[in-house]
């Protein structure tokens, strides 16, 4: 796979070698003034710029105040322009013929009120639920009716496309971790902490979400593609709004409610959103485990119950100025506050050749408080009329983390007669977490057709966790050092990117290479040991799309990417489970490397078959155990086991039965090869993977329509982990009131309850079955009312550049 990087970058360079570099276009300007009949500022109507000969969009904006408008940097060419407004009769003016370097001043566009003029008008959404294009699916939030009243986390586990495990891995690509950003911007979270972050964020706030499988050389170069969130974020001239609430009722109860907000004025946007979240959930842990030592089979079966009460608080902040027309500086300052309160119930029952030997119990009350808030600042400038571009972003990020868990051990006989006094034990994990991270992008026009793109990020990242673990002793808690420790680790991360785009009649061609340069350390002080690593890697990216005629496309892509251990998986701590079960960091572990191309069909911009490959070296993520027959002692943890080969096809199709149903559908059928390190044993396995999604869309009336939705994935291996079967439905209704701007929307996921993890390890002396089921089948009833004007769409996503950084952001605790 060497190979790989040294012919793209030689075809690279070829590429911008033989474009004519120097062939700079000189652009242009049209500007005019959009009003009433009675020659008043037509504020909020939209003027379209077209082009004559097949009136093609160009470019829209929106009017301000004045009345005023102009679109900068304009190819040389003949143009129309459309007015529209909400009342009124479009119209059309021109066309002109607009020369290099010209600043043409057009005569005023006067709107007349239209003849059969509404009362008041309401503009719906007509976006599809689900987008397919090349590299990328989205999923348009507002117009999903089992995405209502769920948070950003409970979306992603519905989301064909989407894999979600009950150990909280999410992936889009395989089962590699995907990236998670939220409009552009990592999280900085993993495991627990992730998930607390993702149920903040609520549906009413959720614009769209993007999951990207084939990213530009401009992103972090993450193994596992980006799942971006973009949030909601008006940018119309006006203030808007939108408030929720929820009831929800599953085995315990759900509540939510929230409000989003925007105030776009002429030079100023000031946008935001603050939701609050009491929960109560369910999860049920079951484990067997089989240890054959000295000829005596033993049995190890671990029966956990936990409840799990939340409140927390999210809130996202922002303004933009708009210094000029071209140039914009912004703030956004984003957080939540979340407590959890854990009440666990830990029964573990030993046998040996099939007969009860002793019960172990474990009661726990746990307390945990998490937060985190990000500060950014950016900028975004257009610097010549040529159309090139400078963006800059500045983040800091501060994590934090308090978790108190105290723990009673009681020991029983096989009759439940108690042969010991309890054994009390108190478990404390404090972790902190800072962030510094810059990055500057550059683009630049090299010809009319073709593009350059340039760009650095740099970020630190320093971690402090302690953990204090120790029993009872004459009425005070003594730290055990076996299991107690302090860790401190820093990482600083450098990269650069280059990227050239162009057009060559049907093909698009996106090429681009980008290099990250590490440098860690860490630092156990109370096993006085130290991790010092340091690595550079080279990730080249092609794109190439062939547009045959307006119902075939293809596209070919190629990607190489990493995936960095979370902060949590390196801690060399050892975590306590109960007496015979713990989990442990991996201070050796080292990140894994993918190399995937895709080739992709799409049909009429909706059927898309596409054939994909991808081999993953170092491979590491994934549940691994290490097991002692003598003492019975398991630990969990994570290790570099070996290669990953995955073959797979996948296809989607939207499918319209009727006016009033349609569907969509969604195969992914993959073969897998897990070959491990000779160090870790002789796995030598294949194995099919088919999941298949499934989207029904009923319009029942005007205001009232339907959707029911399902899933189910085969059988499969991972890892070394044998998985059954998974498959779920789920429904939803909603209706439309006050005129569409409210909404009473009813769903209820895991109608069935059928949603959980169950599965088998049978490798090496490992010999244990897992059923993991979290509470899923939940019915919730969601309000929603609009105010302000109803004309808000997104604004383009601002990536602030510290996406990888926040993904990587661990739990800092063994809860």
């Amino acid at each position: 796979m060497k190979v790989i990087p040294g012919c793209l970058l030689s075809a690279f360079f070829a590429v911008l070698f033989f474009n004519d570099v120097h062939a700079q276009v000189i652009l242009s300007s049209i500007q005019g003034k959009v009003v009433t009949e009675s020659h008043t500022s037509a504020e909020s109507a939209t003027i379209i710029l077209l082009k004559a000969r097949d009136s093609s969009i160009i470019s829209s904006t929106i009017i301000g105040k004045n009345g005023k408008y102009s679109f900068d940097e304009v190819f040389p060419d003949n143009y129309l322009l459309l007015a529209t407004s909400i009342g009124y009769n479009k119209i059309y003016a021109g066309p002109y013929h607009l020369e290099q370097d010209q600043t043409l001043k057009v005569a005023e566009i006067i709107l007349k009120p239209s003849a059969n003029q509404l009362k008041e008008v309401t503009i719906t959404s007509t976006r599809p639920e689900i987008e397919v294009r090349p590299g990328k699916i989205t999923l348009n939030i507002p117009n999903s009716l089992t995405a209502e009243g769920n948070s950003a986390f409970e979306i992603l586990r519905q989301s064909p496309g989407v894999r979600v495990d009950n150990s909280n891995n999410i992936s889009i690509i395989g089962r590699q971790s995907a990236l998670i950003t939220i409009d552009g911007k990592t999280t900085n979270l993993t495991g627990e902490d992730l998930v607390a972050y993702l149920r903040s964020i609520q549906s009413n706030v959720i614009e769209k979400i993007e999951l990207v499988t084939s990213g530009s050389a401009k992103y972090d170069a993450s193994s596992g593609g980006i799942i971006n969130i973009v949030l909601r974020k008006g940018n119309n001239i006006g203030a808007n709004g939108a408030v929720s609430a929820t009831v929800g009722y599953g085995k315990y109860y759900k509540s939510n409610i929230g409000i989003t907000f925007n105030d776009r004025m002429d030079k100023l946007n000031i946008f935001g959103n603050y939701n609050f979240t009491a929960d109560k959930t369910f999860h049920n842990f079951i484990t067997s485990r089989i240890v054959d030592f000295n000829n005596v089979i033993s049995n190890y079966h671990v029966d956990y119950k936990g409840i799990q009460k939340t409140e927390n608080n999210a809130f996202n902040l922002g303004t933009d100025y708009f210094i000029t027309p071209n140039q914009t500086i912004g703030f956004i300052i984003n957080g939540f506050s979340r407590q959890d309160d854990f009440t666990k119930d830990n029964t573990l029952k030993i046998s040996n050749q099939g007969v009860l030997d002793s019960i172990i119990t474990a009661e726990s009350k746990l307390g945990r408080h998490i937060s985190k808030i990000n500060y950014n600042l950016n900028y975004n400038g257009k610097l010549d009329k040529a159309g090139s571009t400078l963006s800059a972003d500045l983040n800091y990020t501060a994590f934090s983390r308090n978790s108190g868990e105290y723990i009673t051990n009681s020991f029983y006989d096989a009759d439940f007669n108690a042969y010991r006094n309890p054994q009390l034990l108190e478990n404390l994990s404090p972790s902190k977490i800072k962030i510094w991270l810059s990055k500057l992008d550059f683009s630049t026009p090299l010809s009319k057709n073709s593009t350059l793109e340039a760009g650095a990020k740099f970020s630190h990242a320093s971690s402090n966790n302690d953990l204090v673990f120790g029993p009872e002793v004459n009425g005070e808690y003594v730290p055990n050092p076996d299991l107690s420790n302090h860790f401190y680790y820093t990482e600083n991360i450098n990269a650069a990117y280059v990227n050239y785009q162009n057009k060559f009649n049907k093909v698009y061609l996106t090429m681009g290479l980008r290099g990250e340069q590490t440098s860690a350390n860490g630092n156990s002080v109370t096993m006085n040991a130290r991790i010092d690593r340091s690595y550079f890697s080279l990730f080249p990216q092609a794109l190439l799309i062939y547009k045959k005629n307006d119902k075939n496309d293809f596209s070919l892509s190629y990607n190489r990417g990493i995936t960095r251990p979370a902060y949590e998986e390196i801690n060399p701590f050892l975590y306590y489970v109960d007496p015979y079960d713990y989990r442990a960091g991996n201070p050796n572990l080292s990140p894994e490397y993918s190399n995937s191309i895709e080739l992709s069909h799409t049909y009429k911009k909706t059927i898309t078959t596409s054939l994909y490959t991808s081999i993953i070296s170092n491979a590491y993520d994934f549940g691994f155990y290490v097991q002692n027959d003598s003492t019975k002692v398991s630990v969990k943890t994570q290790t570099n086991l070996g290669t990953i080969y995955n073959y797979g096809i996948k296809f989607s199709a939207p499918v319209v039965f009727t006016a009033w149903w349609n569907a969509y559908f969604r195969v992914d059928a993959s073969y897998q090869r897990y070959i491990a390190y000779p160090q870790h044993g002789n796995l030598n396995k294949g194995t099919q993977d088919i999941i298949f999604n499934s989207i029904q869309s009923f319009k029942i009336s005007e205001t009232i329509t339907a959707v029911l939705s399902g899933e189910y994935e085969s059988p499969n291996f991972y890892g070394i982990n044998q998985n059954m079967a998974r498959y779920r439905v789920d429904a939803g209704i909603g209706k439309q009131m006050f005129n569409k701007r409210g909404s009473l929307r009813l769903n209820v996921s895991d109608i069935f309850n059928t949603l959980q993890d169950r599965g088998s390890i049978n490798y090496q002396n490992l010999n244990f079955t897992i059923t993991d089921k979290v509470e899923s089948r939940v019915a919730r009833l969601t309000f929603s009312y609009r105010f302000g004007k109803t004309s808000v769409k997104a604004t383009e996503t601002h990536r602030t550049g510290n996406e990888e950084e926040i993904k990587r952001i661990g739990t800092g605790g063994g809860n």
